[in-house]
């Protein structure tokens, strides 16, 4: 299996080369060349699966057992999910009228990131040590990223990670998840200003390709192939969890709603179904619309400003993952791909070609949610089924009342839900609802803090990079005095 950029210009490379590389060297995004194809009887036998079942099987598809036997695959899986709360890691939640909701969160940090960063974690060491090499990671959060991949390499011996937080635009528990943990491979940045601002430097950074390998520096972001893969898994689960028989020809359609920001559930998904898996699926944003805008009139481009919301980790203007679903669905044409993505970097504003347009209209629908939508169907949740949601998870959930107010669905449908409410106060407490917050979060309160500033005004790439360089001599020192 060899990996390929979505805009053409760079080499093929392995997993390994994938894994490393978040971004191509030509600013594209790493795609599998091939896709497996997947026939109704190996659906039918996936479909008893776990999920860390499902997640073996799909990373054996497209990891080389040269690179990672499949023996170590199956450890190295295993071992990512061993401090998942929930036996089943992944849990169905079948609630009133029809109502499946896809608990993604049962991880150390109550997100669902835990379950693509625990394996990337996991994948990242085992090349390491195996090549006697150091990385330092650099990791831009709106949220829950900064958290899940900190749990993943905190206190590994070979990995430094950095994490540039948005202060003030995330929610407090998700702010001290972060800040909270003091291990000495853990360096976290407070920047004043949104997400869309603080991937700037980040890609700068990255922009300089010397720089880079010099450094040995990889991100963690959801444009992180391993993660994308992982996050398939999500909707193999999904589909066998509700379609309501395996044993029909054709295979029933089931609708998975994910509630998205940058794009990576959905690629995955987009992914999903090109290999064979009977789902459409239907992308839900908040207010901050691009994804929403894209599928339903082909305008792909930037709002005036990010517009905070009670979903915050979705308050993305730039879904960078929507580049792997443009070259997706236009038939694997990097040319045309690199033409789209190089125009919307310019100008920030791109209309979809026509037939690009009605293939992802014919993959995907979509819906935006306001606010206001988002804490009424957390009450109505609650009033009917004495379950909280997140968020997130509800503005996949307003989706489902909306159409079930309008319609008897044809089809089963399962809300992917993101993260547990209890990293939302906030947003419970504007639902009118109270909240239960386990003892693991309240604890965080009374932890010591550490976190850098970058303030306004600042050069946040020259500190950037000031950062990465005196980890890469503190790595260096250390090599030589244990040789």
């Amino acid at each position: 299996m060899r990996y390929v950029s979505t805009r053409g210009m760079a080499p093929r490379v392995d997993f390994e080369g994938a894994l490393f590389s978040g971004y191509a060297p030509d600013g594209g995004l790493f795609m599998p060349e091939e896709l497996p194809q997947l026939d109704t009887e190996t659906l039918r036998k996936w479909s008893t699966l776990s999920y860390p079942g499902l997640v073996k099987e799909l990373c054996a598809l497209f990891i080389d057992p040269e690179l990672i036997p499949r023996d170590d695959l199956h450890d190295l899986i295993d071992r990512a999910f061993r401090r998942f709360r929930h036996p089943e890691v992944v849990h169905l939640s079948r609630l009133r009228n029809g109502l499946n909701v896809l608990e993604l969160w049962h991880g150390v940090t109550y997100a669902f990131k835990d379950l693509s960063l625990c394996c990337t974690g996991q994948f990242l060491q085992y090349f390491l040590e195996k090549r006697k090499k150091h990385i330092t990671v650099v990791v831009g959060t709106s949220g829950d990223t900064g958290s899940a991949a900190i749990e993943s390499v905190q206190g590994a011996k070979n990995v430094d990670i950095i994490v540039l937080l948005p202060k003030g635009h995330c929610s407090k528990i998700q702010e001290l998840q972060m800040t909270t943990v003091l291990k000495e491979n853990v360096h976290v940045f407070g920047v004043e200003g949104n997400s869309d601002e603080l991937d700037e430097p980040i890609k700068a950074v990255f922009a300089d390709v010397g720089f880079v390998k010099e450094h040995n520096l990889m991100s963690l972001n959801s444009i992180n192939w391993s993660r994308v893969l992982v996050q398939m898994a999500h909707h193999f689960f999904a589909y066998f969890r509700c379609t309501p028989s395996m044993e029909t020809d054709p295979l029933p359609l089931v609708e998975v709603v994910v509630p998205t920001g940058a794009g990576g559930n959905l690629a995955a998904g987009c992914i999903a179904q090109k290999m064979g898996l009977p789902i459409r699926l239907v992308a839900t944003v908040n207010h901050n619309d691009i994804i929403h805008r894209t599928i339903q009139r082909g305008d792909f481009s930037l709002a005036k400003a990010i517009k905070p919301t009670l979903a915050s980790a979705m308050d993305i203007q730039v879904p960078y993952n929507m580049e792997r679903i443009f070259w997706l669905l236009s038939g694997s044409d990097s040319q045309a791909t690199r033409a789209l993505m190089e125009q919307f970097e310019r100008s920030q504003d791109l209309r979809l070609p026509k037939e690009l347009h009605s293939q992802l209209s014919a993959a995907v629908t979509s819906a935006c949610v306001p606010d206001e939508a988002i804490t009424r169907t957390m009450a109505r949740c609650w009033e009917q089924n004495r379950y909280l949601l997140c968020p997130h998870s509800a503005v996949a959930v307003t989706y489902h009342y909306h159409q079930m107010d309008r319609r008897q669905p044809s089809n089963p449908w399962c809300c992917l839900a993101p993260a547990s409410a209890a990293k939302f106060p906030e947003a419970v407490l504007a639902a009118g609802l109270t909240l239960e917050t386990p003892a693991e979060i309240r604890a965080l309160e009374s932890k010591e803090t550490r976190c850098a500033p970058m303030r306004r005004g600042d050069d946040w790439t020259l500190i950037l990079r000031g950062a990465i360089e005196g980890l890469s001599q503190q790595w260096r020192g250390r090599a030589q005095s244990s040789t």
